[in-house]
């Protein structure tokens, strides 16, 4: 099982370009808090990146960085310039034309901005691993970013049709390479179970729980299936996941829950039991205190707002 293929396809990963900037020194552009991750690639000159904060970020040409909570920010090439907020910048729905701005000195800069979404969030998610801001610094390896959002400019130039679904399949592809050069830069005990994925004890530990969250596992089995004593184990999983594996465990049935109450339309009970509870009452108790909600509230919940919730961000990218 490749769990992080999974996790993106269940929480229904998606995204889009919102701008393609050239900018003439001296410019300066604010935008506002958005109930996604904003991304942000400088392909030429340099910027910095300010949050409300305080904290700064430079960002010089190939950088690519993501607002991963969606927070207010300002990206200038001089502070002392007005800030021009993005909502003020005219453009048709739909469309990712070239919009300049700044004034006409150099050096001249040019960056693409988008979103990544998340339809189905949850505990843990991948984007709540991610630090508040991500930066990725060029690489020798790195003309995949430049080739794929090129790509992406390109395919919202103009309007096609299939243009959202195809917008959002390259968004997907993005976000992988984002979060593989990520991964890779991490040190142990740094991003969580994405980090420890690759870890050759603690990574198979993670496969066998989510290959079978109704297993009713121990530290002793576990740590046996992968070469380690409890002990050794248990301390190895807290030390690079961030929580213990009984918390993990729960987290990922938990989870796991809420995908099927989303996704189909079987009992409480057999949920249940297919997330490794005996009674439905044991469950719905555990179940509540992760989500706040009753499966049956949680389940009616979802598929009431699932939609609005679509068309909430869909208006929201269009708006800006």
């Amino acid at each position: 099982m490749d769990i992080l293929a999974e996790v993106l396809d269940r929480v229904r990963l998606g995204g889009t370009l919102l701008f393609h900037f050239e900018l003439g020194h001296p410019w300066n552009l604010a935008l506002p808090a958005r109930p996604y991750a904003l991304f942000h690639y400088l392909s030429r000159g340099s910027a910095t990146l300010a949050l409300e904060n305080g904290r700064e970020l430079h960002m010089t040409e190939g950088d690519f960085v993501v607002v991963t909570r969606g927070e207010p920010h300002v990206i200038y090439s001089d502070r002392r310039t007005e800030p021009l907020p993005i909502l003020d910048i005219d453009r048709l729905a739909g469309r990712l034309g070239l919009i300049r701005h700044g004034g006409g000195e150099q050096p001249l800069a040019t960056m693409i901005c988008g979103n990544f979404t998340v339809a189905r969030p949850s505990r843990g998610s991948v984007l709540e691993l991610l630090p508040p801001l991500l930066l990725l610094k060029p690489t020798e390896d790195g003309g995949w970013l430049d080739a794929i959002l090129q790509r992406m400019v390109s395919e919202a130039a103009h309007a096609r049709p299939g243009q959202g679904v195809a917008l959002s399949r390259l968004t997907e592809v993005l976000f992988v390479e984002v979060l593989r050069s990520w991964i890779k830069s991490l040190d142990p005990g740094e991003g969580g179970w994405l980090g420890a994925m690759a870890d050759p004890h603690i990574g198979p530990a993670l496969q066998l729980i989510h290959e079978r969250p109704d297993r009713p596992w121990t530290l002793g089995e576990l740590g046996q299936s992968v070469g380690l004593g409890r002990s050794a184990f248990s301390a190895r999983f807290t030390k690079l996941v961030g929580e213990s594996m009984y918390r993990y465990l729960i987290s990922r049935r938990m989870s796991e829950a809420a995908f099927l109450l989303e996704t189909s339309d079987e009992g409480i009970a057999r949920i249940a039991a297919r997330v490794g509870y005996e009674t439905a009452a044991a469950f719905s108790k555990l179940f509540h205190r992760h989500h706040g909600l009753s499966p049956g509230r949680y389940r009616a919940a979802r598929r009431s707002d699932g939609g609005r919730r679509q068309e909430d961000v869909l208006e929201a990218e269009v708006v800006d």
